[in-house]
Formats: structure tokens, C-alpha cells, sequence
């Protein structure tokens, strides 16, 4: 189902839009997407196949969300974030079928980057432009400019501000 007041968005018909949500204009929903009530989203993002938005979640400008994403609430998204196939949030350290759920915050900071089939913990800061490698298991905030890999994942290299404006900048030439 799609509502009439998101006339500039792109949303594949076999997606569903649930009511009282934001979406900025120039997004694309791609097929089989569910966002949830209540969730706020920004400009010119996209969202692969198979995405769910749960309530409440606030995603900036310019994200990208491939293919098999769940974002739970309690996830914060910055602008120019990129979520890679299939990586996986949890946003309850202790969580039972039983009982009530504690919910902890998550953020991701501006431009930050995971990496396919890779999880992330709750309760964490990914720092601005920090990287996170694919299948990489995230249990420690991220610095900003960071690289982390592995299970757990490590710090492996920091960006300097050169390597991410060089980065930046070819994007915009290409």
C-alpha cells in the first residue's frame, strides 16, 4: 500500500508504506519493503529488496540500504550512511520471548559504512565516515574515520581526512 502524499517518492508496488511516516523526496523503495509507522526518512535515499523499517526510526539524507535489512527501533541513522546486504542490528542485549524488552540505542554517524552480513550490536556510536569490513561482528563503539573487521571486529586502520575527501570528491566527479 502506498499513500498519495509521497508524490516524489518511488515505491515498488509489491512494498508497503504504513501511515504517519516521512519519506524525504527522491527516495526509492525497491520490492518488498515494509516501513513502519511513525518512521521518519529523509531525501534521495534507497532501499533494496526485502528492507524493513520499524517504528519510530529516523534514517537522514542520502542513506543507501541493500538488499535484506532489518532497522530496528532504536536505530539512528545519519546522512550518507551505507548499510551493506544483509548486515544485521540488534537492539536488546538480553532479549527473551518472555518479559518486556529493553531498548538501547544505536547511532550511526555521517557517512559511515557497513559491510555485508556483518552485525552490530546495540547500544553502539558508529562514528562519522568510520567502515565496518563484511561479516564483521561490531560489540565496541566505532571511532570516527575507523576501519574495523572480524569477529570480534578490530581496528585495523584509520582514515585521514585526505583518503575520505578524496573519496568524496570522486563520487561527485563520477
Amino acid at each position: 500500500m502506498f499513500h498519495d502524499h509521497f508524490d516524489k517518492v518511488f515505491c515498488h508496488e509489491s512494498s508497503y508504506i504504513d501511515k504517519n511516516t516521512t519519506i524525504g523526496e527522491g527516495t526509492k523503495i525497491w520490492h518488498f519493503c515494509h516501513i513502519s509507522e511513525g518512521a521518519k526518512i529523509g531525501k534521495n535515499c534507497s532501499f533494496g529488496q526485502n528492507v524493513y523499517i520499524a517504528p519510530n526510526v529516523t534514517i537522514g539524507n542520502n542513506v543507501r540500504v541493500q538488499n535484506g535489512v532489518s532497522i530496528y527501533t532504536g536505530i539512528e541513522i545519519d546522512d550518507y550512511c551505507f548499510l551493506g546486504p544483509h548486515c544485521v542490528f540488534t537492539n536488546d542485549k538480553y532479549p527473551r520471548s518472555f518479559g518486556s524488552w529493553k531498548i538501547e540505542k544505536t547511532f550511526l554517524r555521517k557517512g559511515c559504512s557497513i559491510g555485508a552480513n556483518s552485525t552490530i550490536l546495540c547500544g553502539l556510536v558508529l562514528g562519522e565516515y568510520s567502515m565496518v569490513g563484511c561479516v564483521s561482528t561490531v560489540i565496541k563503539s566505532v571511532k570516527p574515520k575507523t576501519l574495523v573487521v572480524g569477529n570480534p571486529a578490530r581496528k585495523i586502520k584509520v582514515f585521514t581526512d585526505e583518503e575520505i575527501l578524496a573519496k568524496i570528491n570522486k563520487e561527485f566527479e563520477e
